[in-house]
């Protein structure tokens, strides 16, 4: 067609050549002359940047042995414990996300709502949130059952045990033993849990009571009522190393013993702004916090182009945790 158009344009010109055949004329010129091509522009890289040997060292240590399986948040949190600062834990995200290793495990589940319980905790030995789950055992139909009770304030497990059963009266040695051990006085605690058949036994509500500790259930049907145990469930399911079943119940004792040592002596909880329960429980965390703050200091004096909005501040200790904390009054119009 272009070539038509310029047969004809040079007996009428290009105006009624144009309107002659129904062709634009300014896509005729368009096609005489196209457009010189242009370069697109490469984006600038920001001075603050990571240079491609510092990215590198990032992920080399994200893949090594010691946290190939932990998250940044915990990577964070464990490297500013010993005194090392790389990157922001939102830029380890953003470079395990640019090599596709960041994705989602499992949708969390609905549930409707009803009057629900309210508990507070400002302090270790506050409040308890215990359960019990099923471990598989060494064939189909045999189970162990995994008792725990946490703390929700340092989220520190204060007792555990693995038995063939799951019922009131172990419930309620193990409750009597754990408060013995942490010399809970009467009035003090409030012990959490669900509505499962040893957690509402009347043994177990009759211990309580002997010992002055106040006791809490959670809405039927409703496992965000104790959402720390739950949380700590999944943890302990989501370890690499949990085997899908145990040969023994030594084996699965066995198993216990380390996890709960590394969960509350070297796990970085994100509940508590990445320190471990047992700093958060004993009263460690505060110097913890110095020793990270220390560090961010120094990292904002070497290079304070990488920090865009202000200095960088270790997260803050926890100052409280709440099941179901309450709902904001409504507003006088």
């Amino acid at each position: 067609m272009g070539a038509l158009v310029a047969e004809l344009a040079a007996a009428t010109g290009v105006r009624v050549a144009c309107q002659t055949l129904g062709v634009s004329r300014a896509g005729f010129y368009r096609q005489r002359r196209p457009p010189p091509a242009i370069a697109p522009s490469a984006h600038p890289r920001p001075a603050r940047a990571l240079s491609a040997p510092e990215r590198q060292a990032v992920l080399a240590v994200v893949h090594s042995d010691r946290f190939v399986d932990a998250a940044p948040a915990q990577i964070y949190a464990t490297l500013l414990d010993e005194g090392q600062y790389l990157c922001s834990e939102r830029t380890m995200y953003r470079l395990l996300t640019q090599a596709t290793e960041v994705q989602e495990r499992r949708n969390q589940a609905r549930h409707p709502v009803y009057t629900r319980p309210e508990l507070l905790a400002e302090a270790p030995n506050q409040v308890w949130s215990w359960d019990i789950t099923k471990l598989y055992g060494p064939s189909k139909y045999t189970y162990f059952y995994l008792y725990v009770i946490l703390d929700i304030f340092s989220r520190a497990v204060v007792g555990w045990h693995i038995a063939y059963r799951e019922t009131a009266e172990l419930a309620e040695a193990f409750i009597a033993e754990t408060t013995a051990a942490h010399a809970i006085p009467p009035g003090q605690l409030t012990v959490h849990a669900d509505r499962g058949a040893p957690m509402t036994a009347k043994v177990v509500a009759q211990l309580l009571a002997d010992l002055g500790v106040a006791k809490s259930h959670s809405r039927p049907h409703v496992s965000n009522d104790n959402p720390y145990s739950e949380s700590h469930f999944k943890t302990l399911k989501y370890r690499p190393d949990f085997p899908k079943r145990f040969g023994s119940i030594e084996d699965a004792r066995a198993f216990g013993q380390g996890f709960f040592t590394w969960y509350n002596t070297e796990h970085r909880h994100s509940g508590i702004g990445g320190y471990t329960p047992q700093m958060v429980h004993t009263g460690q965390a505060a110097a913890a916090r110095i020793v990270r703050q220390t560090t961010l200091d120094g990292a904002y004096a070497t290079h304070p182009e990488r920090f865009v909005r202000h200095a960088p501040v270790a997260a803050a200790l926890p100052i409280a945790a709440w099941i179901n904390p309450p709902s904001p009054e409504p507003r006088c119009p």
